[in-house]
């Protein structure tokens, strides 16, 4: 790359970085963050809470204090000095508010100490700063003592959340009752700390933060010298006890080696050497980085990645390890280049699993760090692919906004601190050259947060002896460790294609169906080894499938419901390398329905019979559907006749078109995706849909409702409403027409009373009726329990809601499949037995993954004794009432009503 493209690149930087913070400026300061999409500030408490996100926010303007530094890198000291000065002058930290501490630690501490760390360097040089006497880092030390009381343990972990005005434990405070933190939010403390207590000479900080790493030292699992990603604060129990080098664990690896170099302690080198070297014999499964147990660290704990490993390369350049580092970046920029930015998690197999980018800085970081490493210009093409992305995808009138949906595009209203803080920094780091900065960058180390602090700390303010406590633990053979990190200089002295060499075999890594090595159960229907079959690819309806299944030990049963149950026995598998394949599949299924059902979960929605004789008396519950028209939006509904379509599954375009046109299909389920069921209606002219179950005797009042998925495409086009309705509801609806000819329907969020769906309308006097009168009608009708569990006990009939899109066979009772298209069935923790009898298998952790659960097995659905009725009548109730006997119920109600006075519902 020439000198002139690289200066331009730097420059386009510095161009989309003055987007970014001035927008920040003019539109949000004070507030701690930038809402690019509606270009104000996010101010906590006034927005609605995002959950944990919001632990970050503690009105203290966190955005403007985590770029301080940032401003100086990219030699904008004009701007920087009035940034300080408005932090000066606006922030408070005595807010009472319940923040974050690993966040306000990283962001907030570190900020004020990167920033106090290039003012006095400008201080030094003479031309900027010349006023300033130590302002920031007197609100660090502020800070600092606001932060000590989370400390208050009896491990020397911290809480993970503290009141900066009230603490911990205080009446007030409103935290101080959690029990678990993660091991990075305990673990990421130390350069921070320390460098407090190195510039004021006050040691209390880096006495706590050393505290908090020996003790999860000692908790190391002793075998694999790994730690789990939860721990409890005072008991020291490991509470999930996967290990992985991605999120809840990231940078406590990090700064043991940071700290190593900042501060000169030879026992965070051992210790990170020591847990380095069970990462790379256990985790590091190149290209990937899978997660383990920490007492079965040959056994995977999951089959995702998540988007905070892109860290990794950057630590492994740091440690002097390039080729690992090189193969696992090659792979994260090839799923960079399949979906734009990196998902927030994705398989082993390159799909998305979460699909949100809130655009995190650590592959950059990284990419920075081994062009450093091996001058390859490659790394810059990199970062140009990265620019360009962010301003084509990311960029807004507003600022940058966070990807929502790396697959659609789709923005999220939020610009976090950290993308001013560290994106901006390394992107300009590196497309410039020296002569390009205004101090050398070398003098510095970055934390987690890319903040800058000064490495003349190590001879300062030494007030902590240097006991090498790492030894207590564990014996160690320093031979076995490089003390020294290679110099750069001669990593590549004879073959400047070295990388590229690496690299090579990587380049269609994420084109492939799947990288990783192949499954150990052969498959006997084709010839040689398959790749192991994973729980998102499943379906019950595929014979290959379900021969795969029984070799690793897996049985399927089909519940009358249209669910399946499946069930593990490792005894019965064709090895015990098979058994611990159909545990891993046992696991992804799990983790796989829990995730999908959290993220897509529904309440239900209600079809209405509105025309005579029922006038809104029966309600139906009803599926939803995660496309079309959102019922819940639109309060009024979606309200016409029903009319059966032609053919009846709406698998191929619609052949009586006239008879739907305005009007609500109505269509079998089976046979193709919902999806494409609804495109076909659509088509034809109807207003809206509803699928009936083609599983016979399938009631809601007996299975847990499920929710229609889309096809894993965009489904955007989709505007109409589509419900779905179990067998025994979608009969009385069928019945119905087959009594009455012309019945009209209302698809609504919830029921609607009668005086709102004939409001405007010509009605009889007879349904105008008392809410007392209402109520003793509403006893004779099941369907109104319907009605009731709709709007009482919505929350609890929301939690069993599940989703399926992929549409089995005629005759097949399969709701399992690609959950790219699916949301899984109902789950529920007593579903799924998992049984390990096989000795060579080993069990899964409690605490390192949730009971193993598919579908509700415990509670399976009572057979339904109904009656058919050789007219045809529809099975109201328990009781099977006839349609004769219950319009005679009405008839004499009707009479009764007639006689009196019309009054308000």
């Amino acid at each position: 790359m020439s000198k002139e493209e690289k200066r331009r690149l730097g420059n386009q930087v510095l161009e989309m970085f003055d987007h970014a913070y001035s927008n920040y400026m003019e539109h949000a300061y004070p507030a701690d963050e930038l809402m690019p999409l509606t270009c104000r500030g996010r101010v906590r408490g006034q927005e609605p809470s995002r959950g944990d996100v919001d632990d970050a926010l503690g009105k203290f303007s966190l955005t403007l204090i985590d770029t301080l530094d940032t401003l100086v890198v990219l030699n904008k000291t004009k701007e920087f000095e009035e940034a300080v000065k408005k932090v000066i002058k606006d922030v408070n930290l005595d807010n009472d508010i319940v923040v974050s501490v690993f966040e306000t630690n990283i962001r907030v501490l570190g900020g004020l100490l990167g920033g106090h760390s290039v003012a006095i360097m400008l201080k030094e040089k003479g031309e900027y700063m010349q006023w300033y006497n130590g302002e920031l880092l007197h609100m660090a030390k502020e800070l600092g003592y606001k932060l000590l009381p989370a400390f208050n343990t009896t491990s020397g972990l911290p809480y993970p959340r503290v009141n900066l005005k009230f603490g911990v434990r205080h009446p007030e405070a409103r935290t101080g009752t959690e029990t678990d933190t993660c091991t990075a939010c305990a673990g990421t403390l130390i350069l921070e700390f320390a460098a407090l207590s190195r510039f004021t000479g006050t040691s209390i900080f880096e006495e706590y933060a050393r505290k908090a790493l020996d003790f999860i030292w000692e908790k190391r699992q002793r075998s694999s010298n790994l730690v789990g990603v939860t721990i409890n604060i005072h008991t020291g129990d490991w509470v999930r006890k996967d290990s992985g080098v991605g999120a809840g664990i990231d940078s406590y690896y990090e700064y043991l080696l940071k700290a190593y170099v900042l501060l000169g302690d030879d026992s965070f080198l051992e210790r990170f050497n020591t847990h380095y070297d069970a990462i790379m014999r256990y985790i590091s499964q190149p290209p990937l980085l899978l997660d383990v147990h920490i007492h079965k660290p040959m056994l995977n704990a999951r089959t995702w990645m998540d988007s905070l490993l892109a860290f990794f390369p950057g630590l492994q350049v740091l440690k002097g390890d390039i080729r690992p580092a090189i193969e696992t970046h090659e792979m994260l920029y090839q799923v960079i280049k399949k979906h734009n930015f990196l998902p927030e998690a994705f398989t082993t197999d390159f799909r998305v699993h979460w699909a949100q980018h809130p655009l995190r800085p650590e592959f950059a970081e990284s990419t920075y760090f081994l062009y450093k490493a091996t001058g390859d210009p490659y790394y810059l093409e990199v970062g140009k692919t990265l620019i360009e992305n962010l301003n084509k995808y990311a960029r807004v009138p507003c600022g940058f906004a966070a990807m929502k949906d790396v697959r659609t595009g789709s923005h999220e209203d939020r610009m976090d601190s950290f993308f001013l803080a560290e994106m901006f920094k390394y992107l300009y780091l590196l497309f410039a050259d020296k002569e390009d900065m205004i101090f050398d960058i070398e003098d510095y180390i970055f934390t987690t947060e890319a903040h800058l602090l000064p490495l003349w700390l190590s001879t300062t303010n030494q007030t902590i002896s240097k006991k090498n406590t790492t030894t207590e633990y564990t014996e160690l053979d320093d031979s076995n460790f490089d003390w020294t990190c290679p110099n750069t200089q001669i990593l590549f002295p004879n073959d400047p294609m070295f990388a590229q060499s690496i690299r090579e075999p990587l380049k269609n890594v994420v084109d492939k169906s799947c990288p990783r090595s192949i499954s150990r159960a052969e498959d006997s229907l084709g010839s040689g080894p398959k790749p192991p079959l994973r729980a998102r690819d499943f379906m019950a309806s595929n014979p290959e499938h379900l021969e795969i299944l029984k070799k690793m030990g897996v049985s399927l049963i089909h519940l009358k419901d249209g669910r399946v149950q499946l069930v593990q026995h490792a005894v019965q598998a064709a090895s015990s390398l098979d058994a611990e394949d159909g545990l891993r599949f046992m696991q992804e299924m799990i983790e796989l329905s829990s995730q999908q059902q959290k993220e897509q979960q529904l309440p239900p929605r209600a079809v209405q019979i509105v025309s005579h004789p029922f006038f809104g008396r029966v309600v139906l519950t009803a599926g939803p559907a995660q496309f079309g028209m959102d019922l819940s939006k639109h309060k009024a509904g979606t309200r016409g006749f029903v009319a059966t379509i032609k053919p009846y599954n709406g698998c191929s375009e619609i052949t009586n078109p006239e008879a739907v046109k305005e009007k609500i299909a109505l269509m079998q389920r089976g046979q193709c995706m919902f999806a494409e069921k609804a495109r076909n209606i659509q088509k034809a002219g109807a207003i809206g849909g509803i699928v009936i179950d083609d599983n016979e005797g399938s009631s809601s009042d007996t299975a847990p409702l499920f929710q229609m998925a889309g096809d894993g495409k965009n489904t955007d086009d989709i505007t109409i409403p589509m419900l779905f309705l179990f067998n025994k509801e979608g009969n009385i609806i069928l019945d119905a027409i087959r009594e009455y000819e012309a019945v009209e329907v209302l698809l609504s969020d919830k029921a609607k009373d009668r005086a709102t769906i004939f409001k405007g309308k010509m009605i009889p006097n007879y349904i105008i009726d008392s809410n007392l009168e209402m109520e003793n009608m509403d006893q004779k009708l099941s369907e109104n329990d319907s009605h009731q569990q709709n709007s009482e006990e919505a929350t609890s009939v929301s939690q069993d809601v599940g989703a399926v899109s992929e549409e089995p066979e005629e005759g097949e009772n399969s709701d399992v499949a690609d959950p790219d298209s699916l949301s899984p069935a109902h789950t529920d923790s007593d579903s799924v037995s998992v049984s390990n009898q096989d000795s060579d298998v080993p069990e899964t952790d409690e605490a390192s993954s949730p009971e193993p659960a598919c579908t509700q097995g415990d509670n399976q659905p009572q057979e339904q004794k109904t009656e058919t009725e050789s007219n045809s009548k529809v099975n109201w109730d328990n009781k099977v009432q006839p349609m004769e006997s219950i319009l005679a119920d009405w008839n004499e109600d009707i009479e009764a009503f007639e006689m009196m006075e019309k009054d308000e519902l």
